[in-house]
């Protein structure tokens, strides 16, 4: 489980095509107090630590999580990083899996006062599982719906701003249209779709 609150921008310094693709990512964690097996939210995909060094730790992505999420998994790219929630810890944003759901498209990126509002296009099957003041995971970030629009087609777009500090602290400085971003839908949701499904069916 993790929080949605990114403590660490990490950056991919090397990438292994095994099995699986293999990647090395930099890291301002204490790697010391990482163990072996746990797990660390990678722009919002929870992966499985397998290696670690002094400032650095190794993960392996399997072609079923490739094919589901979005991101640049190469040499260079950086990464918005959270370590798994432990108890006691202080819950920031809201309850996060670290499991993807689907890919949404930046549509639109507008300052708005210091902040920078953001509209984002999900597919139809998300839809139904985002609503206005509603949250949502995005590249792993907690942030809070502010606006819905579903579209002729059965896609939704909705909107949001991004603070200054969001800003800096992870990948979403530099966020332009067209830009693929992981969705993680809220959890609550996501059990919530599933009894009105199987409700329909009885």
């Amino acid at each position: 489980m993790f929080t949605g609150i990114i403590t660490d921008v990490g950056r991919i310094t090397g990438v292994e095509h095994r099995g699986d693709l293999r990647l090395r990512i930099a890291t301002a964690y204490d790697t010391a107090s990482i163990d072996m097996g746990a797990s660390i939210a990678c722009s919002g995909v929870c992966l499985t630590v397998v290696d670690r060094g002094s400032d650095w730790f190794a993960v392996e992505v399997s072609a079923e999580t490739l094919s589901r999420t979005a991101g640049d998994w190469s040499e260079g790219t950086p990464l918005n990083l959270e370590r798994a929630l432990r108890v006691g810890d202080e819950l920031g944003g809201h309850i996060v899996t670290g499991h993807v759901d689907g890919v949404g498209v930046v549509t639109e990126v507008v300052p708005e006062g210091d902040s920078t509002r953001i509209v984002i296009e999900a597919p139809a099957s998300l839809a139904p599982y985002i609503a206005a003041k509603g949250s949502v995971a995005l590249d792993g970030i907690s942030l809070t719906v502010n606006e819905v629009s579903d579209q002729p087609d059965g896609a939704v777009r909705f909107g949001l701003n991004v603070i200054p500090h969001t800003q800096q602290m992870t990948t979403w400085g530099g966020v332009a249209p067209g830009r693929e971003v992981n969705i993680e839908i809220d959890v609550l949701a996501r059990y919530l779709g599933r009894m009105e499904q199987l409700r329909r069916v009885v």
